[in-house]
């Protein structure tokens, strides 16, 4: 009975026991809790309000972040496949077209073709980066964002080489207005072909042109044309060049058919270029003139004094030459003959006949004075002689009556003796020195052959009337 009593009170006082022996250990693990949030209160005595502006400062110090991440889920680029034009499936999309020509850098004959550099700007609608916005304004983007988006493939026809700048960056603009409407601009540099007939060089005036056109997309599918019509083509005040006058830019359109792919959308820039003459007159035209004017002193020289004639000939038809070769060396190798070339090959053959005329003297001159030799009955020896003497006096032959009587009187002379001989040719010689000098006018004129008097009147008026014929043709 006795053990029965005490199993119960211990059943009842267990559970007791128990509860208390955790207890305690709650109680210090709350108070050890308690401690540290106070410590940290004490250490960082930040207010909660404070809290909230730092937090709120330090995201309106990352809303540029924020913003690029805004401006991209704005235009939707994810959304879409910009691998397919706008409108894909319905009618052509139109892309307008307008171009500043910064500068024309260069032309060249010899190559045929030309170098520009001009601002391209494409203007089309694209309803997938449409975005609202409050103030209706418009975002801009470099070229970064080029490659995500459809952009026109307009290309140059004909074109050798051409790049887009790319110093700091490269020269790209892309604007997006809030109802889709793009504004795609760049910077080129591009060097292309122009057709160049060469049939009036140097007093030419060449028609180029600058061909603009879709590589991928024909009628159909784009429809290229100029955004302002005329006005969409505009120039820089200060384009100048060295050998040409620009006279008129203008803008216009066409089709261009391919057999494989259709009709393609095609704009011109065409530009008139009118080249400056007066280089090439200095530089060819004045310098012929020159020789043939130099060929025609040769006429006014004795017709026996043949170095000197020759010489001259020879110097005339060797500088024309390189004249001709000068010119020809600068210009393309075509086939048909140009506006210099015609002055330049007239010029050298009235350089080539005052030759001509000389070679033609001298033959009948010699003709004449063998005929002479004959009627008068004297050997060649003793007349040879004199010629020669009088070569050594007055560095020409004279072959005139007085000449020959002055041979016959010398050749008495020398059947007297050799002394008296020597003393006869010595006062003769200061006799024909005398006479030369008061009459060289005289001389000059008698000792003229007919074909030299002709050709100091036929030449010139034939070359001036030329002239005239030339240039009121060209000019």
């Amino acid at each position: 009975m006795v053990l029965i009593i005490k199993l119960l009170l211990l059943t009842s006082l267990w559970p007791g026991a128990v509860l208390n022996g955790f207890h305690p250990q709650k109680e210090q693990h709350h108070h050890q809790h308690h401690h540290q949030l106070q410590e940290e209160e004490d250490i960082h005595p930040v207010p909660m309000r404070d809290s909230r502006k730092n937090t709120s400062k330090m995201k309106r110090i990352d809303s540029t972040k924020v913003r690029q991440v805004k401006s991209e889920q704005l235009l939707r680029i994810d959304d879409h496949d910009f691998a397919m034009r706008p409108g894909f499936g319905g009618s052509a999309i139109p892309v307008g077209i307008d171009v500043q020509i910064e500068s024309i850098d260069s032309i060249s004959e010899v190559d045929m073709d030309f170098t520009m550099t001009l601002y391209l700007r494409h203007y089309w609608k694209d309803e997938r980066l449409s975005f609202q916005s409050t103030n209706n304004r418009s975002m801009t983007f470099d070229g970064r964002l080029i490659k995500k988006i459809w952009v026109p493939d307009v290309f140059f026809v004909h074109s050798k080489r051409s790049f887009i700048h790319d110093t700091t960056m490269e020269n790209i603009m892309l604007r997006v207005y809030p109802d889709g409407n793009v504004l795609f601009s760049l910077r080129i540099t591009v060097s292309a072909m122009c057709f160049m007939d060469f049939s009036r060089f140097p007093l030419d005036t060449q028609n180029c042109s600058l061909e603009l056109e879709s590589y991928a997309y024909n009628e159909d599918d784009l429809m290229l044309y100029w955004k302002r019509g005329n006005e969409s083509l505009k120039t820089d005040e200060h384009i100048a060049l060295s050998q040409f006058f620009i006279e008129e830019f203008s803008a216009s359109s066409g089709l261009a058919l391919y057999s494989s792919t259709g009709w393609y959308n095609r704009l011109f820039i065409n530009f008139i270029l009118r080249r400056h003459i007066f280089f090439f007159v200095l530089q060819s035209y004045f310098p012929a003139m020159l020789m043939v004017m130099l060929s025609w002193v040769s006429f006014w020289i004795d017709r026996r004094a043949v170095p000197a004639r020759v010489s001259l000939g020879i110097t005339t038809v060797l500088t024309m030459s390189t004249i001709i070769t000068g010119v020809s060396a600068s210009m393309p190798q075509v086939s048909y003959i140009k506006a210099v070339d015609v002055y330049l090959w007239i010029s050298f053959l009235f350089v080539f006949l005052s030759v001509i005329e000389y070679a033609a003297v001298n033959y009948l001159t010699t003709v004449e004075e063998r005929k002479q030799l004959k009627r008068r009955g004297k050997s060649s020896t003793t007349l040879n002689l004199e010629a020669v003497q009088a070569m050594a006096f007055d560095g020409c032959y004279h072959d005139s009556d007085a000449d020959l009587n002055y041979s016959m009187h010398s050749e008495e002379s020398s059947s007297r003796g050799r002394a008296a001989s020597v003393a006869t040719l010595d006062a003769a010689r200061v006799k024909r020195k005398r006479s030369i000098k008061g009459n060289v006018g005289r001389i000059i004129l008698e000792n003229n052959h007919a074909i030299d008097t002709y050709s100091r009147i036929i030449f010139p008026i034939v070359y001036i009337l030329f002239n005239f014929f030339y240039w009121g043709m060209y000019l």
